[in-house]
C-alpha cells in the first residue's frame, strides 16, 4: 500500500515509496502520537517560519529517514511520519544555533532541546521501532535547518525600520558564519541523498559494513529479543517446491518454484516477507 519495502524498492523500481511511508501508520496509536508530536513541535515553527519552509524540511526529512532506514533495515516493511517529526526536532537545535545570538536563555533552552532528542533517540531501541528513520530524519532536518531556518541579524532588521534622518552603519543581512553553515549544510545534504540513493539502487546493505551499527535500532534485553528484526530462514529445496522456517518466530511455509534454480534475490525476498 505504499510502506516503505526494501526489496520493492530495489528490485521493481518503486522509489516513491521512500516518499509515500511517510503518511501512513501501523495504527491507530501509531498514528495518534505523531499527530501529537507533531501539534507540539510543527506549529511553532510553522508560525515562525511558514508553511512552505517547514513543510519542505518536514518531506526532505522524511525522505532521510526512510533513505537510512532502507539502508539498514532490509527485511519486512517501515511506516509512519517519525523521521520527519525527528527532522524537525533537528532543524528545532540547528536553527538554535545558527541564529544563536537573537535567544536570551541560550544555554537552557540548548539543553532542554538536548534532553528532549536523546529520550526520543532512545526509545528507538526497543524492538519494532526503526530507530534508523529516527537518525536519518533527524540529521536530515538538523542540515536542513541551516538552510531553511536562517535568520538575518537584530541589527540589519533595526536598520531597515529606522527612520531616514538617522544614519546607520550598513550592516550585512547575516553573519559569515551563518553563510558557512548554509553552504557547508547543503552540500553534506545532497552528497548524502545522492549517495545513499545510488547504494540502495545497487543493493547494498550498510550492516555488511557496519557490524555493530543494527544496535543503534535494537538493543537485546532479556526482556525482549532483536531477532524479529532480521530475517533469516532455514530451507531446503526440492526440484518443485521449497520449505522455508523463519527462525525468528518458527512460521513454516512450502513455496512452489516458478523454476528449479530461483535466484538469490528471490528467495531472500520469500524469507523477508515469511519473516515480517
Amino acid at each position: 500500500m505504499g510502506a516503505l519495502q526494501v526489496y520493492k524498492v530495489v528490485h521493481r523500481y518503486q522509489a516513491w515509496r521512500l516518499i509515500s511511508c511517510i503518511w501512513l501508520h501501523a495504527g491507530v496509536f501509531h498514528v495518534l502520537a505523531n499527530i501529537l508530536s507533531l501539534l507540539f513541535i510543527g506549529i511553532r515553527l510553522e508560525q515562525e517560519f511558514g508553511f512552505v519552509r517547514i513543510g519542505l524540511l518536514y518531506v526532505l526529512s522524511g525522505f532521510g529517514g526512510s533513505l537510512l532506514s532502507a539502508l539498514f533495515i532490509q527485511s519486512g516493511i517501515s511506516v509512519g511520519a517519525s523521521g520527519a517529526l525527528f527532522g524537525l526536532l533537528g532543524s528545532m537545535l540547528s536553527e538554535l544555533i545558527t541564529n544563536w545570538t537573537i535567544y536570551a536563555n541560550k544555554l537552557a533552552a540548548l539543553i532542554t532541546l538536548i534532553v528532549i532528542i536523546v529520550l526520543n533517540l532512545a526509545v528507538g531501541v526497543l524492538p519494532h521501532v526503526d530507530n534508523f528513520a529516527h537518525i536519518g530524519g533527524f540529521v536530515s532536518g538538523f542540515l536542513l535547518g541551516f538552510v531553511f531556518l536562517i535568520r538575518p541579524q537584530f541589527r540589519w532588521i533595526s536598520q531597515k525600520y529606522a527612520s531616514s534622518g538617522h544614519r546607520v552603519t550598513s550592516v550585512t543581512k547575516h553573519k559569515t558564519y551563518q553563510y558557512a553553515l548554509w553552504i557547508i549544510s547543503l552540500v553534506l545534504l545532497l552528497l548524502g541523498f545522492i549517495l545513499g540513493l545510488i547504494m540502495l539502487l545497487q543493493g547494498v546493505d550498510l550492516n555488511d559494513h557496519c557490524s555493530w551499527c543494527h544496535y543503534l535500532s535494537c538493543v537485546p534485553f532479556s526482556h525482549w529479543s532483536c531477532n524479529s528484526q532480521r530475517g533469516v530462514c532455514e530451507m531446503t529445496q526440492t526440484k518443485t517446491q521449497m520449505n522455508m522456517t523463519c527462525q525468528s518466530n518458527g512460521r513454516s511455509s512450502i513455496f512452489q518454484l516458478p523454476d528449479s534454480n530461483p535466484s538469490q534475490v528471490q528467495v531472500q525476498d520469500w524469507c523477508r516477507q515469511h519473516c515480517s
